[in-house]
């Protein structure tokens, strides 16, 4: 008989025994059957080929090293979710071509390094680079304030003077009453949907933090919503060889839903909000290192 699965959940320094949230799976999978181990992503001692599977969970120190994440996540054989798919997933860059495939972004002006910088005279608007994680090197403006414009201003300049790319998007004010719906896939399966309130509440501060703090509440998808998710992450390059996937949407002005981003990467899962989600989570890990082990046994 084939050994028992065996898989390593990927996480950073800072985070040597996984998120909070991401603990939620370790007692699921110890009842599929799985053996799991937590494993720092750039720690060398890690033989990751010993096991069935290794899946990404909290990688959130990678956006300072990127080049290096995916160097390791290419010399994974079994990634989930797969190198290629990280790599399109880490800049955002990949809302443009949502966009171009009829998915609706939210709307993104782009500036590349060596680009003028000309931000609208007024509105509110959000600065952030297209690679990042947590909301962090994030922040919102109201250009009416000149204070703030001049804040903005110096924002993208920091960005581009880095060799970063910068989105400019609107901030889309239902964001402050419905917050953030985030609609989770687990085995190219919906799981479940949590709502996250608004973070943003000012201009972009320094931090050494992984993360900005969340408020997360339980929510109920609607049929639209899960249509627009669906149908997004089915214009996704690899969106057959998803473990798991997120889907962010926030209302629009005129109340239309649009992506804000899709998390395929190292997201958070809100399982604490939703029960059974890390039991569902657990079973697709559980069916995806079996069959690694099938294949290990065989060979």
């Amino acid at each position: 008989m084939p050994e028992t699965p065996t898989v390593a959940l990927a996480t950073c320094h800072d985070l040597p025994d996984l998120d909070v949230d991401e603990q939620l799976l370790l007692a699921p999978l110890a009842d599929e059957g799985v053996h799991a181990t937590v494993a720092i992503w750039d720690d060398a001692d890690v033989d990751w080929a010993r096991f069935d599977l290794v899946v990404v969970r909290s990688t959130w120190d990678y956006v300072g090293q990127l080049d290096a994440f995916l160097a390791w996540a290419r010399s994974v054989d079994r990634l989930a979710n797969p190198a290629d798919v990280l790599t399109w997933n880490t800049d955002k860059r990949y809302l443009r071509e949502l966009d171009a495939a009829g998915v609706p972004v939210v709307d993104t002006e782009w500036l590349e390094p060596g680009d003028l910088i000309s931000l609208p005279p007024s509105g509110e608007i959000v600065v952030k680079p297209a690679v990042s994680a947590g909301s962090l090197d994030t922040g919102r403006y109201d250009l009416a304030r000149q204070e703030h414009h001049r804040l903005a201003t110096a924002h993208t300049e920091r960005l581009l003077d880095a060799g970063r790319t910068v989105m400019v998007q609107p901030y889309l004010a239902a964001v402050d009453v419905d917050g953030e719906r985030s609609l989770l896939f687990v085995g190219g399966a919906f799981s479940h949907s949590a709502t996250k309130s608004a973070m943003l509440a000012g201009p972009h501060e320094a931090t050494d933090a992984l993360f900005r703090a969340e408020t997360i509440t339980a929510h109920l998808a609607t049929d639209a919503e899960l249509a627009l998710a669906r149908a997004t992450l089915a214009a996704v390059p690899g969106s057959d060889r998803l473990l798991y996937a997120r889907v962010d949407l926030v209302d629009d002005d005129r109340g239309a839903a649009r992506v804000l981003e899709v998390e395929l990467t190292e997201p958070s899962m809100f399982m604490g909000q939703s029960p059974g989600s890390a039991e569902r989570f657990a079973a697709a890990i559980a069916a995806a290192a079996g069959a690694g082990a099938q294949r290990r046994f065989r060979s």
